[in-house]
């Protein structure tokens, strides 16, 4: 495959531009400096990445090149695990390394390790005190379906992963193929809004996205769950919390617990 690189310098909005590339589909990004560098397949839409950038800074100084090719044997001696709480996510390479019952294989092509962002790991930590064996439960937003392999792994008896990105979809299924819980873990494409309705009662909802999408999905996750059922929300910076704390209330949420990492926030609700 072939790709380009992304570099964006940030004038005065470094957390919105980080939450517009996230949002345009990057699944990773590493700091140089004052610059803020990630990577999109050379067919991606560029015009569309590079306006939600300016959007969000209208400063901003972008730079696009092709990539550069990767010593795949460098790059992959860098990568390493991440345990969080008792779960671990690892690369197919590292997972021999801990208990198989509680580890998360995924495969970090070009170095995209979903367990990278700190808003996966905010969900992974608050899921882990919130996921009951036998649950069902949908992930909006799957992605790489990390989310979803982390909630078998805890005892979910069926987990739907929702995600709209077709070039997700092969990914997530190799995942779930890698951990062996393809009996447990199913991936729809399609669109979260019209699938959730389909699939209630869940007991729990997922929802690793930015917080312009979840804030109109809310009704819809509170009448898709059960009457003891919550959802653990991410992908939302902490500078954007107050306004989510007040869409929350408006729509009938109590907040359960909150986990914050870096400049994202995560929280656990539940219906009043």
């Amino acid at each position: 495959m072939n790709w380009v690189a992304l570099r964006v310098t940030p004038d005065s909005n470094r957390d919105g531009v980080i939450a517009a590339l996230f949002e345009a589909g990057s699944q990773g990004i590493h700091e140089d400096g004052a610059t803020v560098v990630t990577h999109f397949l050379a067919d991606a839409h560029l015009d569309d990445i590079r306006n939600a950038v300016m959007s969000a800074d209208p400063g901003a100084d972008i730079a696009i090149a092709e990539a550069t090719e990767t010593d795949y044997s460098q790059w992959r001696a860098s990568v390493s695990s991440h345990q969080v709480g008792s779960l671990v996510v690892a690369p197919p390479w590292l997972a021999h390394e801990s208990d198989p019952r509680r580890t998360i294989i995924v495969d970090p092509a070009m170095a995209f390790g979903t367990g990278e962002h700190a808003s996966t790991r905010g969900v992974m930590r608050l899921m882990q005190g919130v996921i009951r064996s036998g649950d069902l439960v949908a992930d909006l937003g799957a992605g790489s379906a990390v989310l979803s392999i982390a909630a078998a792994k805890l005892g979910a008896s069926q987990v739907t992963a929702i995600e709209i990105d077709h070039d997700a979809i092969g990914n997530a299924e190799e995942n779930v193929i890698a951990n062996n819980v393809r009996g447990i873990v199913n991936i729809i494409e399609g669109d979260a809004a019209s699938l959730l309705p389909l699939l209630a009662p869940v007991r729990v909802v997922l929802a690793n996205i930015i917080s312009s999408v979840l804030v109109p999905l809310l009704p819809t996750m509170r009448t898709s769950l059960t009457k003891d059922g919550q959802a653990i929300l991410a992908g939302i910076l902490c500078e954007e919390r107050e306004a989510m704390v007040r869409a929350l209330d408006a729509d009938g949420w109590t907040i359960e617990r909150e986990d914050t990492e870096d400049v994202w926030w995560s929280v656990q609700i539940a219906p009043r």
